[in-house]
């Protein structure tokens, strides 16, 4: 099949691995991926362009805001004439707030739509970026998923947003995130733990951009009031915590028990990941699907994270992680502390989540199947 792929992302963070994976698994499918995003790429290597720059603060709210509606009218124009000299047979659009365009498209071209779905963007904007015009936002919003043939929710947290918006359910699919297969290869840690001087030291792990939101936190003062010289936070990223927590760190006296090692090339984290002996989840947001979970999981990582009906959908506490309550910081301590100190605890539960994550195929690849099988059903609908 041909996709024309719809998407308004600038950014090169977990959005730009989402749409590069996907894009890649279903093209080695033997599917043809029409990329279209901003600056018309055609190219997905044309992916790691910078973010909006000043524009957004620039402009006031509700100005850029408009403008962000506006730009759907050039990408509709961008979709039409790809598709017209291309024909494609489906429309796959990773959804953003105020954009129309795939949707313009499916009514204009009569071509299935499929959209993704990674947040509820109108409610996410309102709570911690600001907003202005709120209430055409969640109008917005919830018209563009109506519209879609098929949405894919990435969790079933995030399907009952979708459900409430008035989707029926036969026009929902929950799709997780994945992996890809560099992460199912065996690594050998030694190497990034002797460079970091990590030998001998219990590794408690933190992968992706770093924000106060994660609570890191948390583990830093579980090592402060722990007094083992043996624990070691290593980040393997960088964010705007990064500094409040290299000054917590120094304030309680830890500054040498943790790591950050910055930006690291996406074909290097699995590499880090395998240094872990415990995969940190602190926090999460309640409806995403963390690509940080699966990386841990397909490493066969001891993770501990939150329990909470996301992070629930794809781990069993005491099965092949452990779970805590997320408002709970003694919980989180707690179930730190017995992996910490339980080495058998942490081998069995690695293993179990590398095993839970083989078995219900949390993959690119898989993920791409899933869609694919959904298109072939959409256009036998259609045609």
């Amino acid at each position: 099949m041909r996709f024309l792929y719809s998407h308004r992302t600038r950014s090169a963070d977990g959005q730009y691995v989402h749409i590069k994976a996907l894009t890649y698994a279903l093209t080695a499918r033997g599917h043809e991926i029409l990329l279209a995003g901003p600056g018309g790429e055609s190219d997905a290597k044309a992916l790691g362009v910078g973010a909006e720059g000043g524009v957004r603060k620039m402009l006031p709210r509700a100005l850029y805001e408009c403008a962000e509606y506006g730009y759907s009218f050039p990408a509709f124009a961008r979709l039409r004439a790809m598709a017209r000299a291309a024909a494609p047979d489906v429309i796959y659009e990773r959804y953003n707030l105020f954009y129309h365009a795939g949707v313009w498209a499916r009514r204009r071209l009569g071509l299935p739509l499929i959209l993704e779905i990674n947040a509820p963007l109108a409610e996410e904007r309102a709570r911690h970026g600001g907003l202005a015009l709120k209430g055409l936002a969640r109008k917005s919003e919830e018209a563009i998923w109506r519209a879609a043939d098929m949405t894919l929710p990435v969790t079933d947290a995030l399907g009952e947003y979708v459900r409430n918006a008035g989707v029926p359910e036969d026009r929902i699919t929950v799709i997780q995130n994945g992996v890809g297969a560099d992460f199912l290869v065996d690594r050998d840690p030694r190497g990034v733990r002797a460079r970091l001087k990590l030998d001998g030291k219990t590794v408690l792990g933190f992968a992706g951009f770093v924000r106060d939101w994660h609570r890191l936190d948390r583990v830093l003062e579980y090592i402060a009031a722990a007094k083992r010289a043996d624990l070691h936070l290593l980040v393997v990223g960088d964010g705007p915590a990064r500094e409040p927590l290299e000054r917590m760190a120094a304030d309680l006296g830890v500054a040498d028990q943790m790591t950050v090692v910055g930006v690291v090339q996406r074909d290097a984290i699995a590499d880090y990941v395998a240094a872990f002996d415990i995969a940190l989840q602190p926090a999460a947001t309640a409806y995403a699907s963390p690509l940080k979970l699966f990386e841990y999981m397909a490493l066969g990582k001891a993770i501990v994270a939150p329990s909470q009906p996301n992070i629930r959908e794809v781990l069993t506490d005491g099965g092949d992680a452990l779970l805590f309550d997320a408002g709970d910081d003694a919980a989180f301590r707690t179930a730190l502390a017995r992996l910490v100190d339980d080495a058998d605890l942490r081998a069995r539960l690695g293993a179990a989540a590398r095993a839970a994550l083989l078995r219900a195929d949390y993959t690119w690849a898989g993920n791409a199947a899933r869609v694919e099988a959904i298109a072939e059903r959409l256009l036998g609908k259609t045609t």
